[in-house]
């Protein structure tokens, strides 16, 4: 279990972590120095690597929690039912993000069209405020549910 509870923790660093990142830091450091085509190939450059790493993170996270869930026995505390609501949003939330905006985003900036860029980018900034959001709530709630529990 605990391998499996190390690779959770760490995939959840990885993806709210690097959510946390580029949005408090990235984003604004960005708009600050960058003209907008310059900021928008950057943002494709960045997402490209990430994304990456959130599809992994996203399949070690779904794994490994419904691997520890199957180890309660039937007997799954209210806290992590209210972690997996709040990861399976996350998740749709992402898969959204990046089958509805991300594609488009790099076809648009491929084609340098940057006010269509420029949009779908406000698009996807708005659900990775949500998910970071999300992010924090689900690792409080969890951590209140265990010292309520234990």
């Amino acid at each position: 279990m605990a391998l499996f509870k190390l690779l959770h923790i760490l995939s959840v660093i990885i993806w709210v972590g690097g959510m946390f990142f580029a949005y408090m830091v990235l984003r604004p450091s960005a708009v600050q120095v960058l003209e907008p085509p310059l900021r928008l190939r950057l943002w494709v450059a960045v997402f490209s690597r990430f994304f990456v790493w959130v599809w992994a993170a996203v399949a070690l996270i779904l794994f490994t929690g419904l691997y520890m869930m199957h180890l309660y026995g039937g007997h799954t505390p209210i806290y992590v039912h209210i972690m997996l609501t709040l990861g399976v949003t996350m998740m749709a939330i992402f898969a959204h993000v990046y089958f509805a905006y991300f594609r488009k985003l790099r076809t648009h900036v491929q084609a340098e069209h940057w006010p269509e860029a420029g949009a779908l980018l406000g698009k996807i900034r708005t659900f990775v405020g949500i998910n970071v959001i999300l992010g924090i709530l689900t690792v409080c709630s969890v951590e209140l549910g265990v010292l309520i529990t234990h």
